[in-house]
Protein backbone atom coordinates (compact mmCIF):
# COMPACT_ATOMS: atom_id res chain seq x y z
CA UNK A 1 0.00 0.00 0.00
CA UNK A 2 1.27 3.46 -0.76
CA UNK A 3 1.94 5.32 1.88
CA UNK A 4 -0.53 7.89 3.12
CA UNK A 5 1.54 10.55 3.59
CA UNK A 6 5.47 12.18 5.17
CA UNK A 7 4.40 10.74 8.91
CA UNK A 8 3.45 6.81 7.32
CA UNK A 9 6.87 6.92 5.97
CA UNK A 10 8.81 7.80 8.80
CA UNK A 11 6.61 5.54 11.00
CA UNK A 12 8.34 3.11 8.64
CA UNK A 13 11.66 3.99 8.99
CA UNK A 14 10.79 3.91 12.88
CA UNK A 15 9.77 0.03 12.55
CA UNK A 16 12.32 -0.55 11.18
CA UNK A 17 15.34 0.90 13.01
CA UNK A 18 16.31 3.40 10.02
CA UNK A 19 15.12 6.63 12.14
CA UNK A 20 15.90 7.99 15.08
CA UNK A 21 14.05 10.96 17.12
CA UNK A 22 16.66 13.66 18.92
CA UNK A 23 14.48 14.70 21.82
CA UNK A 24 17.16 18.14 22.51
CA UNK A 25 17.55 21.24 21.04
CA UNK A 26 19.84 21.49 18.08
CA UNK A 27 20.72 24.17 16.10
CA UNK A 28 19.76 24.49 12.55
CA UNK A 29 22.70 26.08 11.62
CA UNK A 30 25.11 23.89 10.96
CA UNK A 31 24.80 21.47 13.88
CA UNK A 32 21.86 19.35 11.92
CA UNK A 33 23.94 19.44 9.03
CA UNK A 34 26.97 17.78 11.31
CA UNK A 35 24.50 15.42 12.44
CA UNK A 36 23.50 14.18 9.57
CA UNK A 37 26.74 14.66 7.42
CA UNK A 38 28.70 12.32 10.51
CA UNK A 39 25.59 9.92 10.10
CA UNK A 40 25.82 9.18 6.26
CA UNK A 41 29.17 8.35 6.30
CA UNK A 42 29.02 6.01 8.80
CA UNK A 43 26.13 4.38 7.71
CA UNK A 44 23.89 5.75 10.32
CA UNK A 45 20.26 6.26 10.74
CA UNK A 46 17.65 9.62 9.57
CA UNK A 47 17.05 12.03 11.80
CA UNK A 48 13.47 13.37 13.25
CA UNK A 49 14.40 16.24 15.27
CA UNK A 50 12.11 17.40 17.50
CA UNK A 51 13.37 20.40 19.11
CA UNK A 52 15.54 22.14 16.45
CA UNK A 53 16.54 25.62 17.98
CA UNK A 54 14.23 28.84 17.00
CA UNK A 55 11.41 26.41 15.70
CA UNK A 56 8.39 24.73 16.95
CA UNK A 57 8.61 21.98 13.55
CA UNK A 58 10.34 19.14 13.80
CA UNK A 59 12.95 18.43 10.77
CA UNK A 60 13.45 15.03 8.76
CA UNK A 61 16.71 14.62 7.41
CA UNK A 62 18.65 11.64 5.64
CA UNK A 63 14.74 9.97 5.09
CA UNK A 64 16.75 8.50 1.70
CA UNK A 65 20.15 8.42 2.86
CA UNK A 66 20.42 4.57 2.54
CA UNK A 67 19.77 1.73 0.03
CA UNK A 68 17.26 0.40 2.59
CA UNK A 69 15.84 3.31 3.03
CA UNK A 70 15.38 4.10 -0.88
CA UNK A 71 13.60 0.45 -0.62
CA UNK A 72 11.53 1.22 2.17
CA UNK A 73 10.56 4.78 0.55
CA UNK A 74 9.74 3.27 -2.98
CA UNK A 75 7.93 -0.26 -0.96
CA UNK A 76 10.41 -1.95 -3.48
CA UNK A 77 14.01 -2.34 -5.26
CA UNK A 78 14.80 -0.04 -7.34
CA UNK A 79 15.16 -3.11 -9.91
CA UNK A 80 12.35 -4.35 -9.30
CA UNK A 81 10.98 -0.63 -10.14
CA UNK A 82 13.11 -1.16 -13.33
CA UNK A 83 11.29 -4.41 -14.12
CA UNK A 84 7.76 -2.85 -13.79
CA UNK A 85 8.64 -0.09 -16.45
CA UNK A 86 10.42 -2.80 -18.28
CA UNK A 87 7.37 -4.42 -18.96
CA UNK A 88 5.05 -1.45 -19.34
CA UNK A 89 7.36 -0.30 -22.42
CA UNK A 90 6.98 -4.43 -24.12
CA UNK A 91 2.97 -4.21 -23.05
CA UNK A 92 0.93 -4.97 -26.23
CA UNK A 93 -2.67 -5.47 -26.60
CA UNK A 94 -2.97 -8.81 -27.32
CA UNK A 95 -5.72 -10.11 -29.87
CA UNK A 96 -8.61 -11.70 -28.89
CA UNK A 97 -11.85 -10.89 -26.49
CA UNK A 98 -10.36 -13.02 -23.46
CA UNK A 99 -6.82 -12.20 -24.08
CA UNK A 100 -7.77 -8.16 -24.14
CA UNK A 101 -9.78 -9.02 -20.40
CA UNK A 102 -6.48 -10.86 -19.27
CA UNK A 103 -4.88 -7.50 -19.64
CA UNK A 104 -7.40 -5.25 -17.68
CA UNK A 105 -5.34 -5.70 -14.39
CA UNK A 106 -2.29 -4.27 -15.96
CA UNK A 107 -4.50 -1.59 -17.63
CA UNK A 108 -5.89 -0.61 -14.44
CA UNK A 109 -2.80 -0.22 -13.29
CA UNK A 110 -1.63 2.33 -15.77
CA UNK A 111 -4.60 4.05 -14.36
CA UNK A 112 -3.52 4.81 -10.99
CA UNK A 113 -0.26 6.84 -12.77
CA UNK A 114 -2.48 10.27 -13.41
CA UNK A 115 -3.12 12.30 -10.80
CA UNK A 116 -6.06 12.96 -9.16
CA UNK A 117 -8.08 16.53 -8.30
CA UNK A 118 -9.64 16.38 -4.65
CA UNK A 119 -11.45 19.26 -3.00
CA UNK A 120 -9.39 19.68 0.33
CA UNK A 121 -6.25 17.93 2.14
CA UNK A 122 -4.21 17.68 5.06
CA UNK A 123 -2.28 20.79 3.48
CA UNK A 124 -5.05 23.19 3.99
CA UNK A 125 -5.39 22.58 7.89
CA UNK A 126 -3.88 26.15 8.75
CA UNK A 127 -4.05 28.74 5.88
CA UNK A 128 -1.93 31.98 6.25
CA UNK A 129 -2.98 34.86 4.08
CA UNK A 130 -1.55 37.60 6.22
CA UNK A 131 0.30 36.85 9.42
CA UNK A 132 3.09 34.19 8.43
CA UNK A 133 6.82 34.14 7.89
CA UNK A 134 9.67 31.96 6.77
CA UNK A 135 11.34 32.63 9.99
CA UNK A 136 8.91 30.18 11.45
CA UNK A 137 10.11 27.13 9.90
CA UNK A 138 13.39 25.16 10.53
CA UNK A 139 15.21 26.32 7.58
CA UNK A 140 19.15 25.18 8.06
CA UNK A 141 22.33 27.15 7.05
CA UNK A 142 24.07 23.90 5.91
CA UNK A 143 28.08 24.94 5.84
CA UNK A 144 30.14 27.62 6.82
CA UNK A 145 30.33 29.48 3.87
CA UNK A 146 26.63 29.38 2.72
CA UNK A 147 25.19 32.87 1.85
CA UNK A 148 22.39 32.27 4.16
CA UNK A 149 19.62 29.56 5.05
CA UNK A 150 18.48 26.83 2.13
CA UNK A 151 15.68 25.05 1.78
CA UNK A 152 16.98 22.40 0.31
CA UNK A 153 14.07 19.56 -0.37
CA UNK A 154 11.39 21.45 -1.94
CA UNK A 155 8.65 19.97 -4.78
CA UNK A 156 8.25 23.72 -7.14
CA UNK A 157 5.88 23.35 -9.25
CA UNK A 158 5.13 25.77 -12.02
CA UNK A 159 3.26 25.91 -15.80
CA UNK A 160 4.26 25.79 -19.10
CA UNK A 161 3.21 29.57 -20.62
CA UNK A 162 2.52 27.85 -24.03
CA UNK A 163 1.07 24.41 -22.83
CA UNK A 164 -0.25 24.80 -19.28
CA UNK A 165 1.25 21.29 -18.56
CA UNK A 166 2.83 20.98 -14.68
CA UNK A 167 6.50 20.82 -13.77
CA UNK A 168 7.52 19.54 -10.73
CA UNK A 169 11.67 20.40 -9.86
CA UNK A 170 13.71 20.44 -6.57
CA UNK A 171 15.50 23.75 -6.59
CA UNK A 172 16.70 25.20 -4.09
CA UNK A 173 15.50 28.63 -2.45
CA UNK A 174 17.92 30.63 -0.32
CA UNK A 175 16.08 32.66 2.58
CA UNK A 176 16.23 36.34 1.82
CA UNK A 177 13.92 37.61 4.32
CA UNK A 178 10.75 36.07 5.81
CA UNK A 179 9.01 36.44 2.43
CA UNK A 180 11.44 36.00 -0.21
CA UNK A 181 13.65 33.28 -1.36
CA UNK A 182 15.80 33.04 -4.42
CA UNK A 183 14.98 30.37 -6.43
CA UNK A 184 17.82 28.50 -8.27
CA UNK A 185 16.76 27.71 -11.99
CA UNK A 186 19.30 26.59 -14.30
CA UNK A 187 19.54 27.29 -17.04
CA UNK A 188 18.89 23.77 -18.21
CA UNK A 189 15.75 23.48 -15.78
CA UNK A 190 12.49 23.30 -17.24
CA UNK A 191 11.20 26.20 -14.18
CA UNK A 192 13.78 28.25 -16.16
CA UNK A 193 12.10 27.19 -19.32
CA UNK A 194 8.79 28.52 -18.45
CA UNK A 195 10.16 31.79 -16.64
CA UNK A 196 11.86 32.44 -20.04
CA UNK A 197 8.74 31.68 -22.17
CA UNK A 198 6.75 33.98 -20.19
CA UNK A 199 9.70 36.84 -21.10
CA UNK A 200 9.66 35.89 -24.33
CA UNK A 201 5.76 35.99 -24.81
CA UNK A 202 5.69 39.91 -23.21
CA UNK A 203 2.62 41.25 -22.72
CA UNK A 204 0.93 42.77 -19.61
CA UNK A 205 1.84 39.38 -17.68
CA UNK A 206 4.51 40.35 -15.12
CA UNK A 207 4.43 37.77 -12.51
CA UNK A 208 4.48 33.81 -12.89
CA UNK A 209 3.15 31.97 -10.09
CA UNK A 210 4.65 29.10 -8.44
CA UNK A 211 4.20 26.97 -5.72
CA UNK A 212 6.34 25.23 -3.09
CA UNK A 213 5.38 22.52 -1.65
CA UNK A 214 7.75 20.86 1.28
CA UNK A 215 7.39 17.24 2.88
CA UNK A 216 4.82 14.81 1.43
CA UNK A 217 4.59 11.08 0.62
CA UNK A 218 8.37 9.25 -0.56
CA UNK A 219 6.85 8.87 -4.33
CA UNK A 220 5.98 12.25 -4.37
CA UNK A 221 8.81 13.77 -2.86
CA UNK A 222 11.35 12.23 -4.58
CA UNK A 223 9.91 12.43 -7.91
CA UNK A 224 10.69 16.30 -8.11
CA UNK A 225 14.64 15.24 -8.82
CA UNK A 226 13.80 12.55 -11.54
CA UNK A 227 15.13 13.20 -14.53
CA UNK A 228 12.33 13.36 -16.60
CA UNK A 229 11.70 14.48 -20.32
CA UNK A 230 9.88 18.55 -20.17
CA UNK A 231 6.42 16.45 -21.19
CA UNK A 232 6.07 14.21 -19.15
CA UNK A 233 4.22 14.83 -15.10
CA UNK A 234 6.45 14.39 -12.14
CA UNK A 235 3.06 13.66 -10.60
CA UNK A 236 1.81 11.01 -13.23
CA UNK A 237 5.21 9.13 -12.37
CA UNK A 238 5.11 9.73 -8.50
CA UNK A 239 2.08 7.63 -9.26
CA UNK A 240 3.68 4.86 -11.01
CA UNK A 241 6.22 4.21 -8.07
CA UNK A 242 3.04 4.35 -5.63
CA UNK A 243 0.72 2.13 -7.36
CA UNK A 244 -1.78 4.59 -6.64
CA UNK A 245 -2.87 8.30 -7.70
CA UNK A 246 -1.31 11.65 -6.10
CA UNK A 247 -3.92 13.80 -5.20
CA UNK A 248 -3.44 17.15 -6.01
CA UNK A 249 -5.70 20.49 -4.46
CA UNK A 250 -6.35 23.77 -5.48
CA UNK A 251 -3.71 26.25 -4.11
CA UNK A 252 -4.90 29.86 -2.33
CA UNK A 253 -3.67 32.33 -4.04
CA UNK A 254 -2.49 31.00 -7.36
CA UNK A 255 -3.30 28.81 -10.41
CA UNK A 256 -1.10 25.80 -9.23
CA UNK A 257 -1.71 22.32 -7.53
CA UNK A 258 -0.10 21.01 -4.97
CA UNK A 259 0.36 16.93 -2.99
CA UNK A 260 -2.56 17.42 -0.70
CA UNK A 261 -0.87 15.24 1.61
CA UNK A 262 2.08 17.58 1.74
CA UNK A 263 3.40 19.38 5.29
CA UNK A 264 3.98 22.87 4.09
CA UNK A 265 2.81 24.25 1.13
CA UNK A 266 4.56 28.27 -0.27
CA UNK A 267 2.35 30.23 -2.77
CA UNK A 268 3.43 32.94 -4.33
CA UNK A 269 5.40 34.61 -7.70
CA UNK A 270 8.31 35.53 -9.21
CA UNK A 271 8.89 38.50 -11.12
CA UNK A 272 9.60 38.46 -14.65
CA UNK A 273 12.98 40.55 -14.99
CA UNK A 274 14.04 40.37 -11.13
CA UNK A 275 17.04 39.18 -10.55
CA UNK A 276 19.18 39.43 -6.96
CA UNK A 277 21.98 37.30 -5.74
CA UNK A 278 22.11 33.87 -4.45
CA UNK A 279 24.79 31.64 -3.44
CA UNK A 280 27.49 30.41 -2.26
CA UNK A 281 26.10 27.28 -1.38
CA UNK A 282 28.16 23.92 -0.05
CA UNK A 283 27.16 22.27 -3.03
CA UNK A 284 26.81 17.94 -4.34
CA UNK A 285 30.69 19.22 -6.00
CA UNK A 286 31.96 18.95 -2.56
CA UNK A 287 32.56 22.43 -3.23
CA UNK A 288 30.49 25.66 -2.57
CA UNK A 289 28.90 26.48 -5.77
CA UNK A 290 29.37 30.39 -6.90
CA UNK A 291 27.20 33.09 -5.81
CA UNK A 292 25.06 34.48 -9.02
CA UNK A 293 21.90 36.53 -10.04
CA UNK A 294 18.92 34.37 -9.93
CA UNK A 295 15.39 35.09 -9.71
CA UNK A 296 13.25 35.99 -6.52
CA UNK A 297 10.20 33.89 -5.37
CA UNK A 298 7.99 36.34 -3.17
CA UNK A 299 5.79 34.32 -1.20
CA UNK A 300 2.16 35.19 -0.50
CA UNK A 301 0.63 32.75 1.21
CA UNK A 302 1.74 29.86 3.72
CA UNK A 303 -0.76 26.57 4.19
CA UNK A 304 0.27 23.72 6.22
CA UNK A 305 -0.52 20.83 8.36
CA UNK A 306 -1.78 21.77 12.67
CA UNK A 307 1.45 20.20 13.41
CA UNK A 308 4.28 20.37 10.23
CA UNK A 309 7.31 18.70 9.92
CA UNK A 310 9.92 20.02 8.06
CA UNK A 311 12.02 17.63 5.40
CA UNK A 312 15.18 18.59 4.28
CA UNK A 313 18.10 17.20 3.05
CA UNK A 314 22.26 18.13 2.43
CA UNK A 315 24.24 18.08 0.15
CA UNK A 316 28.48 18.49 0.09
CA UNK A 317 31.77 16.20 -0.29
CA UNK A 318 30.36 12.82 -1.64
CA UNK A 319 28.71 10.10 -0.14
CA UNK A 320 25.79 12.00 0.73
CA UNK A 321 22.08 11.35 0.77
CA UNK A 322 21.53 12.33 -2.61
CA UNK A 323 23.99 9.34 -3.61
CA UNK A 324 21.30 6.84 -2.68
CA UNK A 325 18.68 8.69 -4.37
CA UNK A 326 20.44 9.14 -7.66
CA UNK A 327 21.61 5.15 -7.46
CA UNK A 328 18.16 4.62 -7.48
CA UNK A 329 18.22 6.81 -10.64
CA UNK A 330 20.82 5.07 -12.30
CA UNK A 331 18.91 1.62 -11.71
CA UNK A 332 14.96 2.70 -12.65
CA UNK A 333 15.94 4.72 -15.54
CA UNK A 334 18.52 2.16 -17.57
CA UNK A 335 15.61 0.32 -18.84
CA UNK A 336 14.26 3.67 -20.87
CA UNK A 337 17.90 4.25 -21.78
CA UNK A 338 17.77 0.99 -23.37
CA UNK A 339 14.68 1.76 -25.27
CA UNK A 340 16.95 4.24 -27.24
CA UNK A 341 19.99 2.50 -26.74
CA UNK A 342 19.15 -1.60 -26.49
CA UNK A 343 23.30 -2.45 -26.95
CA UNK A 344 23.79 -1.00 -23.36
CA UNK A 345 23.84 -3.99 -20.90
CA UNK A 346 24.20 -1.89 -18.01
CA UNK A 347 25.60 1.79 -16.39
CA UNK A 348 27.18 2.71 -12.87
CA UNK A 349 27.83 6.75 -11.60
CA UNK A 350 30.55 6.67 -9.20
CA UNK A 351 29.69 8.65 -6.00
CA UNK A 352 32.95 10.37 -6.38
CA UNK A 353 32.15 11.06 -10.18
CA UNK A 354 28.77 13.53 -8.68
CA UNK A 355 26.60 12.09 -10.98
CA UNK A 356 27.42 13.89 -14.46
CA UNK A 357 31.24 13.74 -14.11
CA UNK A 358 31.59 9.77 -14.69
CA UNK A 359 29.14 7.46 -16.04
CA UNK A 360 30.08 3.77 -17.02
CA UNK A 361 29.00 1.99 -19.44
CA UNK A 362 28.86 -1.88 -20.58
CA UNK A 363 27.49 -2.38 -23.92
CA UNK A 364 27.35 -5.56 -26.23
CA UNK A 365 29.71 -4.46 -29.27
CA UNK A 366 28.48 -5.23 -32.69
CA UNK A 367 30.44 -2.90 -35.05
CA UNK A 368 33.55 -0.83 -35.46
CA UNK A 369 32.97 2.33 -33.47
CA UNK A 370 30.03 1.38 -31.85
CA UNK A 371 31.55 2.71 -28.39
CA UNK A 372 31.54 6.22 -29.65
CA UNK A 373 28.23 6.17 -30.78
CA UNK A 374 26.87 5.48 -27.07
CA UNK A 375 28.99 8.15 -25.82
CA UNK A 376 27.36 10.65 -28.38
CA UNK A 377 24.03 9.18 -27.92
CA UNK A 378 24.06 9.35 -24.14
CA UNK A 379 25.04 12.61 -25.00
CA UNK A 380 22.06 13.28 -26.46
CA UNK A 381 20.09 12.45 -24.16
CA UNK A 382 18.07 14.85 -21.14
CA UNK A 383 19.94 15.60 -18.29
CA UNK A 384 22.68 12.96 -19.27
CA UNK A 385 24.04 15.65 -21.87
CA UNK A 386 26.00 16.75 -18.22
CA UNK A 387 27.90 13.94 -18.32
CA UNK A 388 31.54 15.06 -18.16
CA UNK A 389 33.13 11.56 -18.53
CA UNK A 390 31.99 8.69 -20.58
CA UNK A 391 33.97 5.74 -20.07
CA UNK A 392 32.66 2.45 -22.64
CA UNK A 393 33.40 -1.08 -21.93
CA UNK A 394 32.73 -4.50 -23.05
CA UNK A 395 29.36 -6.30 -21.72
CA UNK A 396 31.59 -8.68 -19.80
CA UNK A 397 32.90 -6.31 -17.45
CA UNK A 398 31.00 -5.31 -13.91
CA UNK A 399 30.58 -1.41 -13.89
CA UNK A 400 29.11 -2.11 -10.81
CA UNK A 401 32.61 -2.88 -9.63
CA UNK A 402 34.84 0.20 -10.16
CA UNK A 403 37.98 -2.00 -9.37
CA UNK A 404 37.61 -3.95 -12.81
CA UNK A 405 36.63 -1.24 -14.62
CA UNK A 406 39.66 0.80 -13.73
CA UNK A 407 41.71 -2.77 -14.35
CA UNK A 408 40.06 -3.32 -17.62
CA UNK A 409 39.65 0.07 -19.43
CA UNK A 410 43.53 1.23 -18.52
CA UNK A 411 44.81 -1.98 -19.89
CA UNK A 412 42.39 -1.67 -22.39
CA UNK A 413 43.05 1.86 -24.22
CA UNK A 414 45.63 3.55 -26.29
CA UNK A 415 45.44 6.94 -25.04
CA UNK A 416 45.77 8.93 -28.39
CA UNK A 417 43.46 5.96 -30.11
CA UNK A 418 40.81 5.71 -27.69
CA UNK A 419 40.01 9.54 -25.94
CA UNK A 420 38.00 11.88 -27.94
CA UNK A 421 37.05 15.49 -26.77
CA UNK A 422 33.76 17.37 -27.74
CA UNK A 423 32.27 20.83 -26.55
CA UNK A 424 28.97 21.01 -25.29
CA UNK A 425 26.41 21.87 -22.76
CA UNK A 426 27.67 21.21 -18.82
CA UNK A 427 26.22 21.45 -15.35
CA UNK A 428 25.98 24.95 -13.91
CA UNK A 429 27.42 23.79 -11.38
CA UNK A 430 30.90 22.48 -12.95
CA UNK A 431 33.11 25.03 -11.97
CA UNK A 432 36.11 23.85 -13.95
CA UNK A 433 34.70 24.46 -17.20
CA UNK A 434 35.85 27.24 -19.27
CA UNK A 435 32.17 29.42 -19.16
CA UNK A 436 29.39 29.07 -17.04
CA UNK A 437 26.92 26.40 -19.03
CA UNK A 438 29.56 25.81 -21.54
CA UNK A 439 32.65 23.35 -21.43
CA UNK A 440 34.41 20.26 -22.72
CA UNK A 441 33.84 16.41 -22.23
CA UNK A 442 35.69 13.10 -22.91
CA UNK A 443 35.15 9.92 -23.92
CA UNK A 444 36.63 6.74 -23.78
CA UNK A 445 36.66 4.06 -25.74
CA UNK A 446 37.69 0.88 -23.38
CA UNK A 447 36.42 -1.71 -25.58
CA UNK A 448 38.64 -4.66 -27.16
CA UNK A 449 39.88 -3.31 -30.42
CA UNK A 450 38.88 -4.62 -33.68
CA UNK A 451 40.67 -5.50 -36.84
CA UNK A 452 38.28 -3.17 -38.85
CA UNK A 453 39.11 -0.61 -36.12
CA UNK A 454 42.41 -0.56 -37.21
CA UNK A 455 44.09 -2.59 -34.60
CA UNK A 456 45.81 -5.60 -36.23
CA UNK A 457 47.45 -7.12 -33.39
CA UNK A 458 46.09 -10.25 -30.81
CA UNK A 459 44.17 -9.35 -28.20
CA UNK A 460 45.64 -11.37 -25.23
CA UNK A 461 42.87 -13.73 -22.55
CA UNK A 462 42.40 -12.10 -19.48
CA UNK A 463 44.07 -14.60 -16.80
CA UNK A 464 41.05 -16.94 -15.45
CA UNK A 465 41.15 -19.87 -13.06
CA UNK A 466 38.65 -22.62 -14.77
CA UNK A 467 35.53 -23.46 -12.90
CA UNK A 468 35.98 -26.74 -11.66
CA UNK A 469 38.90 -26.08 -10.68
CA UNK A 470 37.27 -23.53 -8.41
CA UNK A 471 35.05 -25.94 -7.47
CA UNK A 472 37.61 -28.72 -6.22
CA UNK A 473 39.47 -26.14 -4.00
CA UNK A 474 36.30 -24.96 -2.19
CA UNK A 475 36.00 -28.60 -0.85
CA UNK A 476 39.13 -28.61 0.36
CA UNK A 477 39.47 -24.75 1.89
CA UNK A 478 37.12 -25.61 3.97
CA UNK A 479 38.66 -28.79 4.83
CA UNK A 480 41.51 -27.01 5.57
CA UNK A 481 39.67 -24.86 7.86
CA UNK A 482 40.11 -21.28 5.85
CA UNK A 483 37.76 -18.57 5.74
Amino acid sequence: MAYADLREFIRALEKNGELKRIPFEVDPELEITEFADRSVKNGGPAFLFEKPKGSQVPVLINAFASQKRMEIALESTADAVAGRITEFLQMRMPEGIINKLKMLPVLAEVGAFFPKMVSGGECKEVIRKKDFSLDQFPILKCWPEDGGRFITLPMVFSKNPDTGKRNCGCYRLQVFDERTTGMHWQTHKQGAEHYRRMQAAGGSKKKMDVAVAIGADPATMYSAILPLPPDIDEMMIAGFLRSKPVEMVKCETVDLEVPANSEIVLEGYVELGELRREGPFGDHTGFYSLDDDYPVFHVTCVTHRKNPIYATTIVGPPPMEDFYMGKAIERIFLPLMRLQLPEVRDIAMPAEGIFHNLILVAIRKSYPGHARKVMHAIWGLGQAMFSKVIVVVDEDVDVQNFSEVAWKALNNIDPQRDIEFVTGPIDSLDHASRLPNFGSKMGVDATRKWPEEGFTRRWPTVIRMPKDVQERVDTLWNKAGLK
